[in-house]
């Protein structure tokens, strides 16, 4: 090998002598041809050096007794089994079901004041606000003014009618004057259910200014001010929202494509990143139809008691779909590939130590940086772990450093 590079050399050093003891006339009409010439040698070089690596490289892996041979570093790991589990993860949001609004009973009215601010802790039935209902007592003052008039006029009726049915008795007036006084009792007497009732109307319309929660929970907002009117509605006004915990749930869209791989029921993990919060659940609800818009389905996990959230936080929810029990796994990076296919590299004893051993393997599902093996590997083996970049069959390998 030495004595190729040697050969060139020279052949370079002549090349060039010549050139330069070339007369001027020469010169003109040679100097094209001794660069072309050159760059033949530069090439033939480049083409012989890259021969005599290839060869070293060769021989090296060949000659495994040779002298001059250090065992690369590397690190080895056992290789055991362990269940594998492969995650579908997806971003979601926690859902609060029990977020109430709260509305007025009857119609929107001014606020005259508010009983409850942010954060208070309420219960069913209690006060919440009170709407202004002057014209509601008005109107049920007036109602009951027409409700006395028209028991004072019934009561004429009725006595005018007893005298005429005493009349009548002793033979004395006309059928016709106990027909009308009789008549005008039966009309006073429907008057006065009806007012009656407009009476109780008017009085529940008054006390519907009092506005009342309809559920547990925690005041999360309030947004009315006393003057305004209150309908209740977020989109239109003031409102006051209630939270109830007691029934929040994380729900993510899951791709149409695993409709058939995911369950009521599965198992999943649940993290929270903006307080770095996991628990681990189930999933509690999954929609019956597809999205039209975002081709997915809706699953829902329902989230302890003991876990603080709050509404639309961002969750990140690993969905368990596929586990294989006792099998084998490797980091994705010790898999490699050559014209054989994918293979791993594992130590092998040898009298005077390990030696590098290309396995041939057949991979299943990926899952973070872990891949699992389904054929290739078995139990016990030592794995090159680090260090195996580079690393050739045979080669000698130590994980002791020097």
């Amino acid at each position: 090998m030495k004595t190729i590079t040697k050969a060139i050399v020279p052949a370079l050093s002549l090349a060039l002598l010549m050139s330069c003891g070339a007369g001027q006339k020469e010169k003109a009409g040679a100097l094209g041809d001794k660069k072309v010439e050159l760059e033949k040698l530069k090439t033939e070089k480049g083409k012989l050096d890259e021969k005599i690596a290839k060869l070293e490289d060769e021989i090296a892996k060949l000659d495994t007794t040779a002298s001059t041979q250090k065992p690369k570093l590397v690190s080895l790991t056992p290789v055991g089994k362990a269940d594998f589990i492969h995650y579908l993860t997806l971003q979601g949001f926690v859902d609060q079901k029990n977020i109430s609004y709260i509305t007025p009973p009857g119609q929107p009215g001014q606020i005259k004041a508010i009983y409850v601010k942010q954060g208070d802790h309420i219960r069913k039935g209690q006060l919440i606000l009170k709407l202004d209902n002057d014209v509601a007592l008005q109107n049920v003052n007036a109602i009951k003014q027409q409700l006395n008039s028209i028991n004072a006029q019934l009561a004429l009726a009725k006595s005018v009618y007893n005298r005429q049915k005493n009349l009548w008795d002793q033979n004395i007036g006309t059928e016709v004057q106990l027909l009308q006084a009789k008549t005008n009792v039966e009309t006073l007497e429907g008057q006065l259910k009806t007012v009656q009732a407009s009476v109780k109307a008017a009085e529940v319309q008054a006390n519907q200014s009092n506005v009342y929660s309809n559920v547990n929970g925690v005041v999360d907002d309030v947004t009315a001010h006393v003057g305004e009117t209150f309908n209740g509605n977020p989109a239109g006004g003031g409102y006051i929202r209630i939270v109830n915990n007691g029934d929040t749930r994380v729900t993510v869209t899951v791709p149409e494509n695993y409709a058939s791989k995911v369950s009521r029921g599965d198992k999943v993990k649940v993290l929270l990143p903006d307080n770095n919060t996991t628990f681990e659940g189930t999933i509690s609800f999954i929609s019956q139809s597809i999205g039209a818009t975002t081709r997915g389905f809706t699953a829902e996990v329902k989230v302890p008691g003991n876990i603080s959230v709050k509404p639309n936080q961002t969750a990140v929810v690993n969905i368990i779909d596929y586990t294989s029990p006792n099998a084998i796994s490797v980091p994705l990076n010790t898999v490699q590939n050559d014209e054989n296919g994918k293979y791993v590299l594992v130590a092998m004893k040898q009298k005077d130590g390990f030696v590098a051993h290309k396995k041939t393997v057949s991979i299943g599902q990926l899952s973070n940086d872990s891949v699992e093996i389904k054929q290739g590997l078995q139990a016990g083996e030592l794995l090159i772990t680090g260090g195996y970049q580079g690393v050739f069959e045979g080669q000698h390998i130590t994980t002791k450093a020097d």
